[in-house]
């Protein structure tokens, strides 16, 4: 299965770096150690763990956010914890944890990128990395916290061949794989910030969409551009509303684009389908207004409409959705067919 999974992910690199025309690029293997990981912050003062040039791809290996311990007390038989978690829970010291908890792989700096521009990160592949995952939630975190007062976790075995989650008897998760978080370096004046919340940088995004096939594009706030991945995901219903999702360990496969001069203020995605924007805000209302202005800037600037034809097409084509509930900050998105423009600006 290994061995599979390993020319599968070969093949899809080498058509990926044919079809954009870097088929010269490089592509590096980052593992989750202690030395390559950011426990529970973005900043863009941090030292990157690995430097790429446009067009590189980058097979990234990330970790769950839990404990060998609670994982073990969860049910977990103790030779079923990956061996990388547990260098990582030995080997960062308390000093550079926080203040989130999500351990992110990186940062991944890409030579040339000032404030200012644009990073587009391919998202190429994801693969499960081992064969459960959990969900859990905690008493004064999660959406319905006064209806829960007391914690619970739940060990759920993923089913690689047919692509599921064995949550219950009878009841069968069917497993989209992307990553929780997924961001560049925010701005210096925001210094180390909290992995929780997302923000115009990316970060804890929590967006069901950004599944192998999605591209996502971040705008540039600090020189190298400094991504990081992580907070995996096998499955997720939009608002994650007890905090987690089913929470594992994933193996990514990103090709990393740099657009000199492309300046943007927001993240934005685009799958096969749709054209996503965002917004990200402690008040679920101006977090709305925040993805629909995104998205209306997107349609004026880059598909040349008026802003009346933007508002309205929004109206009768787009899909506003609550991406998550629980991260101090909301998440909403807009997404909008692709299939609507008929013809190529």
């Amino acid at each position: 299965m290994r061995v599979s999974r390993v020319l599968a992910r070969s093949t899809v690199v080498a058509a990926a770096l044919l079809a954009s025309g870097t088929s010269g690029a490089r592509t590096y293997d980052l593992p989750a150690t202690p030395t390559t990981v950011a426990w529970g912050h973005y900043d863009a003062t941090a030292k990157p763990v690995l430097t790429v040039k446009s067009g590189d791809v980058v097979v990234v290996h990330t970790l769950l956010t839990n404990s060998p311990t609670g994982l073990e007390k969860a049910g977990v038989a103790p030779g079923d914890v990956e061996k990388s978690l547990r260098a990582v829970f030995d080997g960062v010291p308390q000093s550079e944890r926080g203040p989130g908890g999500h351990i992110l792989t990186g940062p991944i700096a890409v030579e040339g990128a000032e404030p200012g521009d644009t990073l587009e990160v391919r998202i190429l592949n994801i693969d499960l990395a081992i064969p459960y995952a959990y969900n859990g939630f905690r008493y004064g975190v999660g959406f319905l916290t006064d209806d829960f007062p007391y914690s619970r976790i739940k060990i759920v075995p993923l089913d690689r061949q047919r692509m599921v989650g064995h949550f219950a008897p009878g009841i069968d998760v069917p497993l989209h794989p992307f990553f929780g978080s997924m961001g560049v370096a925010p701005p210096a004046s925001f210094g180390r910030y909290d992995s929780t919340a997302p923000t115009i940088s990316g970060g804890n995004m929590d967006d069901k969409s950004q599944v192998a096939g999605t591209t996502i594009f971040f705008p540039v706030y600090a020189p190298g551009a400094l991504l990081e991945v992580g907070d995996g995901h096998a499955a997720q219903g939009n608002g994650e509303v007890d905090i987690t999702a089913l929470e594992t360990s994933l193996t990514g496969t990103l090709q990393l684009i740099l657009h000199k001069g492309m300046k943007s203020t927001y993240p934005r995605a685009e799958t096969p389908t749709s054209y996503i924007s965002m917004g990200f805000d402690d008040d679920l209302s101006r977090a709305t207004r925040k993805a629909l202005t995104n998205m209306l800037d997107f349609l004026v600037n880059q598909k040349g409409m008026t802003r009346d034809d933007a508002y309205m097409l929004m109206s009768v084509a787009g899909d506003v959705e609550e991406t998550e509930l629980v991260d101090r900050n909301k998440g909403v998105h807009v997404a909008l067919p692709k299939a609507l423009f008929t013809r190529v600006r």
